[in-house]
């Protein structure tokens, strides 16, 4: 299942993601986007696990909520 979302992107941006599009590097902007996100999730999935374990250390030590 997909879900739809809606989001405001430079003009710059949007343009450098169409080129990608129309020169057959992508088949269209959804495929582009999803696998810039994955790639980006991916690469900041270490850094996001150590935000979380420090935030957890924290309020182990501090009680703070």
């Amino acid at each position: 299942m997909k879900t739809a979302i809606q989001a405001e992107l430079p003009p710059e941006l949007l343009s450098q993601a169409q080129a990608y599009v129309n020169e057959g590097w992508m088949p269209n902007l959804n495929d582009l986007l999803t696998e810039a996100l994955r790639r980006y999730l991916e690469s900041h999935a270490s850094e996001l696990t150590a935000t979380f374990i420090r935030d957890d250390v924290a309020w182990g030590l501090h009680g703070h909520d």
